[in-house]
């Protein structure tokens, strides 16, 4: 870690040491509502998709829009942490931030959601955003900034950050460092805990399969993917992407939006059946999905109730305006949970 570096503290709130830690990009979403004609005009490459750009280059698409976008903390690992602290599991968050009112902001929104934030001050670069341009279909098209958070320092991360934890949660976007990524995965695997991997976009997938494979290699215990991801791995289908994950993890997800999800492990094979909902937006789907797979894999569930739980935490963020559920909405989660087990 650099010698500049210092953790962003907030008061004493968290007795318990964590059961998860994720690992990732604290970035500030900026939910943008726009027509696909915007897209075509203004916005190149895959709608739906994700890219990285400069903070100008956001600020001249908010502006083309003639909008200001919505404001709340997201990031991928992030929004996955948040919910498994909202369904009862002890849980903290690691990523870098700027020193600036958008980190304050973020380390206070984490800990109102009983998260406890881990943030690494890196000071002259700016917190992380990203512009989540939503259509009248639901769909979100992403265009990032990372600033800080591509700060992270490999050097970090030792076993003794992720001692005692149960489950590392990394993010997909990570693996762009790919010095990085292998320092998560060895450290938590130092720190005796089990690591599960979000492939996060099928450019992420795209892009850093060599990477993707070294951590297999390491020892990967969960995976998430939703179907573009999956068939960015494998292009010859669900199933087959399923089978070829899962010979490389302890547990492999495909998340077929509306149509659920499929779930492997060893010989075992569990479709999940979703929601019927009218979706507002797509964001945060993926992320609260795996939020509740992993709060009912915690207590040691089946992988159906895992799934199921997934299935209804997705369906409930589609319905609502960002990447954020209500309290009330998680509470009400929490109790199924509770009911199973």
């Amino acid at each position: 870690m650099t010698d500049s570096a210092s953790i962003l503290t907030l008061p004493p709130l968290f007795s318990d040491e964590p059961h998860l830690i994720g690992v990732g990009s604290p970035l500030v979403d900026l939910v943008l509502r726009v027509d696909d004609a915007f897209l075509a005009k203004h916005v190149p490459g895959a709608k739906g998709g994700m890219e990285f750009i400069e903070p100008d280059a956001i600020h001249r698409l908010i502006s083309a829009s003639g909008r200001m976008p919505s404001q709340s903390p997201g990031g991928s690992a992030a929004n996955i942490t948040v919910g498994c602290a909202n369904l009862g599991v002890p849980a903290a968050f690691i990523g870098s931030c700027g020193n600036d009112d958008l980190a304050a902001f973020y380390a206070q929104a984490l800990t109102t959601q009983r998260c406890q934030p881990r943030l690494v001050d890196h000071g002259a670069l700016p917190t992380g955003r990203v512009l989540a341009m939503v259509t009248p279909d639901g769909e979100r098209t992403m265009r990032t900034c990372l600033g800080a958070a591509a700060a992270l320092d490999p050097d970090y991360f030792t076993a003794a950050v992720f001692r005692g934890a149960r489950v590392v949660m990394v993010e997909g976007y990570s693996l762009y460092n790919h010095q990085l990524a292998r320092a998560i995965v060895r450290a938590a695997r130092g720190a005796g805990c089990q690591v599960a991997l979000d492939l996060a976009a099928f450019e992420v997938v795209q892009a850093n399969r060599e990477v993707i494979e070294e951590l297999f290699a390491l020892g990967i215990d969960l995976v998430f993917a939703n179907q573009d991801e999956a068939r960015a791995w494998n292009p010859a289908g669900d199933a087959a992407a399923l089978d070829d994950l899962a010979s490389r993890a302890g547990i492999a997800v495909v998340k077929l939006g509306k149509d659920g999800a499929l779930v492997a492990r060893g010989a075992e094979r569990v479709r999940v059946a979703s929601e019927a909902v009218t979706a507002v937006d797509t964001i945060g789907a993926g992320d609260c999905w795996a939020a509740g797979f992993l709060a009912a894999w915690l207590r040691g569930l089946p992988l159906a109730v895992c799934g199921r739980l997934g299935c209804l935490a997705g369906a409930a963020v589609v319905q609502v305006a960002g990447a954020q559920l209500p309290r009330e909405t998680w509470l009400g989660l929490k109790g199924r949970l509770d009911a199973w087990g």
